[in-house]
Parts: C-alpha cells; sequence; structure tokens
C-alpha cells in the first residue's frame, strides 16, 4: 500500500513541535518576503528622488530657491532634498546672528547635515537587520524542528517489533520539511539582505559626496560674508 507522502499531508501529521516550528518558519518567511518587496519599492523611490533633487540642484537654480521649495515640502522629499535643507536652515540661522567666521558657519551646517544623514541612514536601513538574523537563525529553527522530528520518529519506532523502510520514511520525511522550510525562509532573506546593504551603500556614499560637494558651495558663498562682516567694522574706525 502507497502512503501518501505529500508536504501537505507531512506537516499534518508532524508532531505538534514540528508544526510549531514550521508555522513560526511560514509567518518569518512570509515577514521577510513583504520586508523584501518593500525594500525593493522604496530603494528605488529614494534613488530616483535623490537623482531628481540632484538635477535640481545643479541646474543652476539658487541656493534660496531650492532652500524655499524644500521649505514649502511640496511632494515628498528625497533623503539628499532634507540633508540639504537641514544643512541651509542652519547656515541661514548662523548668519542671522551675525556669525562672520567661515569656519563655524561650515561646521554648524556641516554637523546639521551629518544629523539629518544619519537619521536618514536609520529610516532606509531599518527592518534590514530582520533580514539578517531571518537569513542565519532560520536554518537553525529548521534543524531544531528535524531534529526533534526525528526524535519523535524514533520514539514511535521502539514499540514496534519489526522496523522497514515504510515504517521509518514518514517520519524521517516529516522532520525534514521543517529543515526544508528552514531554507526556504533563509535563502531569499539573505540574498535580499546581500542586495539591500549593497544598493544602501551606494546610496550614502552619494549622500556623503553631495554633503561635501554642498559645503564647499557653503565655503564659496560664506567668504564673501565674512570679508564684508570685517569691513564693516574697519569702516566705523
Amino acid at each position: 500500500m502507497n502512503q501518501d507522502l505529500s508536504i501537505i499531508t507531512l506537516i499534518l501529521h508532524a508532531s505538534i513541535v514540528v508544526q510549531i516550528v514550521m508555522a513560526i518558519l511560514l509567518a518569518v518567511s512570509l515577514t521577510s518576503w513583504s520586508i523584501i518587496f518593500g525594500k525593493l519599492i522604496g530603494l528605488k523611490r529614494i534613488r530616483q528622488d535623490n537623482e531628481s533633487f540632484d538635477r535640481e540642484f545643479w541646474a543652476g537654480r539658487t541656493l534660496q530657491e531650492l532652500y524655499q521649495d524644500a521649505s514649502r515640502g511640496e511632494g515628498p522629499p528625497s533623503p539628499q532634498e532634507r540633508i540639504f535643507a537641514s544643512g541651509m536652515r542652519e547656515f541661514m540661522k548662523l548668519r542671522e546672528r551675525r556669525v562672520a567666521d567661515v569656519p563655524t558657519l561650515l561646521d554648524g551646517a556641516r554637523r546639521a547635515m551629518r544629523a539629518s544623514f544619519q537619521r536618514e541612514m536609520d529610516l532606509i536601513e531599518s527592518r534590514l537587520d530582520f533580514l539578517g538574523s531571518v537569513g542565519s537563525v532560520s536554518p537553525y529553527i529548521g534543524l531544531f524542528g528535524t531534529v526533534w522530528g526525528i526524535m519523535h520518529a524514533f520514539t514511535g519506532l521502539s514499540n514496534l517489533q519489526q522496523v522497514t523502510l515504510a515504517t521509518v520514511a514518514p517520519g524521517i520525511a516529516e522532520a525534514l520539511v521543517a529543515t526544508a522550510i528552514g531554507l526556504f525562509a533563509a535563502i531569499p532573506a539573505v540574498l535580499a539582505y546581500n542586495r539591500f546593504a549593497r544598493d544602501i551603500d551606494r546610496i550614502a556614499t552619494q549622500m556623503e559626496s553631495f554633503i561635501e560637494e554642498f559645503s564647499n558651495i557653503l565655503a564659496r558663498n560664506a567668504a564673501p560674508l565674512a570679508a564684508e562682516s570685517a569691513r564693516v567694522p574697519a569702516q566705523g574706525r
């Protein structure tokens, strides 16, 4: 008599512990897939938004115009635009306070941009650690289910007078399903984690380059202001 060894049958006939392990792995797998699709869409949108702002930034518009657009918040701003706005805001605040020292102006703007950059990176990297954990832990959870299932299978065989392959195979197969589900959860998570980590590194490098380039532009704008502030006291004397 042929035994039904389909995946569904094996799952339904597995021990309660193995079924719990399988349920956990399936839930983890579904969660990781939702994160994967969300990250694919999110990172693509971030790249497009950053590229769009980069084109606007180098299109010859003034810093004031760009800052006004960023302040109005028409549409979702890109991470790079928020970094620009934070640096420009701090730069203008220091100018309003009559700070004429160029290094002080640049240091304040750069620190504001660095803080904004870190906030953006925290958002971009959110939930990425979950994928890393799934990729590293899921195979071991599946292995635990397999070991437990094999123990359960051999315990049940101890009461039989005659043990054949037909009596051993179902229990072993049920146990191995847990490892298969663990690998099914882990492999996509590892591949996605590596892909996203590489993409995020590129985005971070681009934003750091923008911070340096914008700092150089602010330095060129701050130098005439400092010279003008230095002339005012001299004229007063």
